[in-house]
């Protein structure tokens, strides 16, 4: 069977709908036929037009998409360089703290030191002068058992 004929079924609905018979050759039907012509012409231009236009779009996209990708690599980098310097500043910040503790501890440590070590300078200097003292005596006594 084949597919029924769209100016047949326009030419039954006219005459259904109005009451009016219509032939092929009726100008009427020229024009709806040139109508449909145009119409399918332009919807056809209006797809090229919506396929162009969708391919811009997609273009825009993909630059869009570059840019804020190129975009956000440079403000993760700016970040991360200054991430690194505060680190960095932190760091040495830290260092110095640590140093200029170290240099009090060890003077304290120092000034600690130095009286134990002044009495311990002392006490050998007092176990020295015994030690004379001592050889001192014992020539005493050597000479004097000799000579007796």
């Amino acid at each position: 069977m084949a597919a029924p004929d769209p100016l047949d079924e326009l030419i039954r609905e006219v005459a259904l709908r109005h009451g009016v018979a219509l032939s092929r050759e009726d100008p009427i039907l020229i024009m709806h036929t040139v109508n449909a012509r145009l119409l399918q012409d332009s919807q056809a231009a209006q797809q090229a037009l919506l396929g162009e236009f969708k391919s811009e779009l997609e273009e825009i996209s993909t630059r869009w998409g570059a840019d804020a990708k190129t975009k956000a690599e440079r403000i993760l980098n700016a970040a991360l360089a200054a991430s690194k310097d505060s680190m960095m500043q932190l760091m040495h910040e830290g260092a110095r703290e640590i140093t200029e503790g170290l240099r009090h501890e060890i003077a304290a440590a120092h000034s600690a030191l130095q009286r134990p070590v002044a009495a311990a300078h002392r006490v050998a200097l007092v176990n020295v002068l015994a030690s004379a003292l001592t050889v001192a005596a014992v020539t005493v006594l050597a000479v004097v058992v000799f000579l007796r």
